[in-house]
Order: C-alpha cells, then structure tokens, then sequence
C-alpha cells in the first residue's frame, strides 16, 4: 500500500469506521425492507419490447434508477426502498412513453407489473425522441466548408447541446443575432462568416418541414432504432436532482469514503451525495466568496445576469487530495479552494498570476496541476509547502500573445466600459484555451490547448514545457491508462485518440455515434484496473464504454433527454459517475440537474450474480 491511502486511513479512521457501521447498517436494514418491481414491457398484441428504459422514480428531490428489458420484454429492478409514491415510465424510441404514477412498493415486497406501450405512428413526435445530435448533424451537412463545421461543433454546444428541444426552435433573425451575440459575450466566438450564415442555416435545418421527413426516413425498418445489445442491457443506471433549477453540477468526483462531491458553478454551491442512503443523502456548503461581486474577478459593466444567477466565485473542478480534503478550482473567484470534509473548514489560495483557474489535478507528491484557461497558464501549487508557480504557455499566434499579455488591464477596462460586445462581434478572435490536464506515470504534467489543436508536456522538476501538435481539432479533458498511453477526446470531431508520448504516435477511432460525427465528447476517463476507457457522449445522451484490446465501443443510452457530461469519476466497484450539467439547467428534461451512475453490471438477472457478469 502507497503512502497516501494509509495517511488517509489513519487521518480519517474514526469517519470511515463510523461510515463503515452506517452501511452495514443500512444495508442490514436494506435486506430487511427493500423491496423490487419485477415485471414485463410488450405491445398492444402481446410482444416482448427488447431494450426498453423501465425507470423507477421516487422522492423530493427525486432518485431514479433505469433498468433494461431483456429479450422476453421481462425487467427487475434494483432493491428499492419502500414508498407509496413511485412514478413509473417506459420509454423506446419508436413507442410512445408510457408514464404511470402513485405505485406502492410496500417493505420487503417484489410487485409484478405488467406494462404496455403503444407504437408511435406520429413523425414529428418520433423525431422528437432522437437525442439531439440527429437534429444537429441535418445542421452540419448543410455546411460544406469542414473548417466551418468544426468551428460550429466546438464553439455552438460549449456550454449545452446543440439540437434539442430547446436549440431547434425557429427564431426571428433579430433574435438569433441577440443570442450569438450574447454566446460571444460568454466566450464563445465566431468568424463573421459563420455567425451570418448562421440565422437562416438553423431556421432551414431545424425547420420541421424539412427535419421531421429525413429523420423518421425508414421508420418502419427495423434498424431504424433497434434495441441496445443484450451488454447493455446489463446496466442499471441511477440519476439524483442535486441542486435546484438554477444550479449547474459543473463537476464531480467520488470520494473514497463512498460518498460524491459536486461543485454547483452557478450557486457558488459544494453538494455531497450519499447514495448509501435511502434515496440518496444530500448536504450542501457555500463557498467563501470574500467580498467578490457576481461575476467575480470578471465582473463586466455590461452584464446583465438572469436574476437566479448566485456566481461570485464559480467552482469548477473538483478533485480529493491524498488526504482525504477536496480542493476546488474557483474559475470566477480567481482561486483555489480546500474543504475539510472532517471540519467542514474552507481555506482559499490567491492565484499570483492568470486567470480563470480550470482542471486540477494531483501528482504523485501530492502538488495540484491545474489550467488557467482565460489567460494561457499552467498553475502548479502545493499545499505542504505553499510553493506555487504560473507557467506561462506558447500562444499559438502573435495576436494571441499580445491580447494575453494586455488581459489585466482589458479586464479592468471592462469593469469601466463594455467591451464584451466589441469581443462577441470581431471576426471570430480565440484565446488558445488550456484545458484538460493529466499526470503521466512518470509524474509529467500534459495539458491541452483546446482552440489551438495541441496538447503540451511540462517537465515536473524544471517546468520546461514542449508544445505537440495534434492530427485532430478540439483536445479537451483527457486522462492517462496505467501503462502511460494519453487518451483524447476531440470534441469537434467526434473521435478519440491515444498518444504514445515515446514514440509520439497517434491512433485514431471515430466514435460510433449515429449520424457518425454529430457527437461532441467533452471528456475521457480512463479506469486503471482494466484500462478501460469510458467516454462522454455529450451531444447524444449516452456514456460510451471503449475496450482498447479488442477496440470495442459500446454505447449506453442515458434515460434523460439532454443529458450533458463533463467529468467522469468511478467508485471502488467500478461504477462510472458523472453529471448532468447542461447549462441552462431548465433545458434538461425535468429542468433539474443531476448527478448519475451506470453501473455496467448491476442488473439483476435470474441465475446470475453481479460478480459473475463482470
């Protein structure tokens, strides 16, 4: 055992033996009183529905947990706990939700339910079960420059997809030149070019005249929409609200005590997540916020925020230390922050240099590696000795570096004029965007730089740093296997790849989302047990699982429509967590944020145990 689990253990011993006897507790009281709905999902003439999404949803503020049916149309639930309230859905696309209410799941009972769904014979309503990459992709192939595609793919779905229900609507010209406007204001800019041509391309795609034909073509084949692999279909998946309608769960992270943290970016919010708990455990902490207005360091005199807007500081990654405490990146606040989980205490570092701190990460000394995205730095600070540094990184052009270096006195002049709208209407200028960061076995620190297509190396010892260039557009958050190969996701392009930092290869695999393309992962997670590979399907409502043995991929669709992820954590069993962070929060279906689990393995199948299916 390495050094830092064991000054975790005996820093916490008393909380995790205390933890300890709470789940056992709880699972004795669990075996006790739990209790499943068990059943089977056919048609109106007595079929079995193969892959249908059966979800069992119950309390305030809901948990939800998805199971698959499988090729008799039969399902069983995970235990549950007793409730008189469980809203039950049923949902495949090509067959009408079936959405029931007021279940009773009395203690230490297993209730058979027998449910029937009806085909979907309208095809503007079948269009509108297709998760939002459908729609987007009748966007992209209207254009037919490739460096306009990527600079929509990257620059349209940063925040929140592209496509929806929320994204398609047919808007005034004055009203979509309102919010490209306002999406500069926000960062995310365009060439003059594309931002004109735009108006008239949403309007013409998304129109239902045009949309609805194409994507319900052949709706009546069978592989129009068929039923995910029986692999799948061994997946339960757990959703809980965290948060509030305004909220943002930006990023998560498991703890080892069992319990998941989440920094809400937009209430200035930490959340812990219980799930041990009958229907999860929430509690909730504010961040110091000093004296910092809303907007914090990037207050502009232009800003009009939504009144349910609470940033002062805006947290935005989050990671444990080998300690046990979790520290947090304060993107608006300019600062990084420690939160005891033992003493429920905040301390705060000021950044010396940069702005806009963005993904952390641990070494294996225990320093923080971290991104400074507005401003082009690489911050390393280490919480033992109070060292910190700024590495100012390679800009990619002169213009860059010149606005880079002029950054403190722009935001500053911004605090006296409006400068956001000159910024949101200029010829699509960008910033180069550090973003991901990882740790390599060795202890080398590599980030990415997502607008300008690279990744870099930082020596840990002398801080030398080495730009690479990347055969992709769009390297965003990406992660280290245990043999030291980097997997990246390109977010504008709809792949992953894996670099080889001794030989500096690359290799390439397009994402086998459907219509090929129109994904956008926004990050990958790598479980180091196996080597597995798990990637977000941002744009599609879907975690996809890569094998890179047998370079196998394989695609879970999520039960909530607009589902955007970010981050991707995993608990000691090797469940796959993540957040549904799409901002605004209201676009989501149920207009809630959530937090998630997929647990590959867990349902229950008859004759068969968790461990057996692993």
């Amino acid at each position: 055992m390495s050094a830092a689990p064991l000054r975790f253990f005996f820093r916490h011993r008393l909380r995790l033996l205390t933890a300890l006897m709470l789940s056992g507790l709880l699972l004795a009281a669990a075996g006790a009183s739990a209790a499943r709905f068990t059943g089977r999902v056919r048609d109106a003439q007595g079929d079995p529905v193969v892959g249908a999404r059966v979800t069992f949803q119950h309390g305030r503020p809901a948990h939800a947990a998805t199971v698959f049916s499988d090729d008799a149309g039969r399902f069983i639930s995970p235990e549950l706990w007793p409730a008189d309230d469980y809203a039950i859905r049923v949902r495949r696309i090509g067959w009408k939700d079936l959405y029931t209410t007021d279940h009773s799941l009395p203690r230490s009972a297993s209730i058979e339910l027998e449910l029937v769904v009806e085909r979907e014979t309208d095809p503007a309503e079948l269009a509108a079960q297709l998760p939002s990459n459908h729609w987007f992709a009748l966007v992209l192939e209207r254009l037919d420059d490739p460096a306009q595609q990527e600079e929509l793919k990257r620059q349209c779905t940063y925040c929140h997809q592209q496509g929806s229900y929320a994204t398609r609507l047919q808007r005034d010209p004055e009203e979509w030149r309102k919010l490209l406007l306002l999406m500069g204001r926000m960062g995310g800019n365009l060439t003059t070019a594309l931002r004109e041509k735009l108006p008239a391309l949403f309007n013409s795609s998304y129109d239902p005249k045009y949309a609805v034909p194409l994507l319900t073509a052949n709706w009546n084949d069978p592989d129009f929409a068929p039923p995910p692999s029986a692999e799948v279909r061994r997946a339960v998946i757990e959703e809980w609200e965290l948060g509030s309608r305004a909220s943002m769960q930006h990023d998560v992270v498991m703890h080892p005590d069992g319990r998941l943290y989440s920094v809400d970016m937009a209430q200035d919010q930490l959340y812990r997540l219980d799930p041990s708990a009958p229907d999860g455990d929430r509690k909730s902490w504010t961040l110091p916020r000093g004296d910092l207005p809303l907007g914090g360091v990037f207050v502009s005199a232009g800003d009009r925020p939504p009144a349910n807007s609470n940033a002062h500081v805006g947290p935005h990654s989050i990671q444990v230390a080998p300690d046990g405490t979790l520290w947090i990146t304060l993107a608006l606040g300019n600062q990084l922050a420690q939160f005891d989980p033992v003493t429920e205490q905040w301390q705060t570092v000021e950044l010396e240099h940069g702005y806009y701190p963005h993904t952390l990460r641990f070494d294996d000394r225990g320093r923080i590696w971290y991104s400074i995205a507005a401003s082009n730095h690489l911050g390393m600070y280490d919480p033992k000795t109070g060292d910190s540094r700024q590495l100012r990184l390679p800009a990619g052009t002169l213009g860059q570096a010149v606005v880079l270096r002029m950054l403190p006195f722009m935001l500053w002049l911004g605090r006296q004029v409006d400068l956001r709208n000159l910024a949101a209407e200029s010829n699509g200028f960008v910033l180069p965007i550090p973003y991901g960061v990882d740790i390599a076995p060795d202890g080398a620190v590599w980030f990415s730089q997502l607008n300008q297509h690279r990744i870099g190396r930082v020596d840990p010892d002398s801080f030398e740093v080495e730009m690479i260039d990347t055969p992709f557009a769009a390297p965003r958050r990406m992660r280290f296997d245990s043999k030291g190969a980097l997997w990246i996701p390109s977010f504008s392009e709809s792949l992953i790849s894996r670099f080889d930092p001794k030989t500096r290869e690359f290799k390439q695999w397009p994402l086998p989302i459907e219509p090929l393309g129109s994904e956008t992962p926004y990050a990958v997670h790598v479980d180091r047990r196996n080597d597995t590979v798990w990637i977000c399907g941002t744009n599609s409502d879907s975690l996809i699982r890569f094998e890179p043995q047998t370079e196998k991929f394989t695609v879970y669709p999520l039960p909530t429509r607009v589902t955007y992820t970010r981050e991707i954590s995993f608990d000691s069993q090797g469940r796959v967590w993540t957040s549904n962070s799409n901002a605004p929060s209201w676009q989501i279906e149920g207009g809630m944020p959530k937090v998630l689990r997929l647990d590959p393995y867990g349902a229950v199948t008859p004759g068969r145990q968790r461990s057996q299916l692993e």
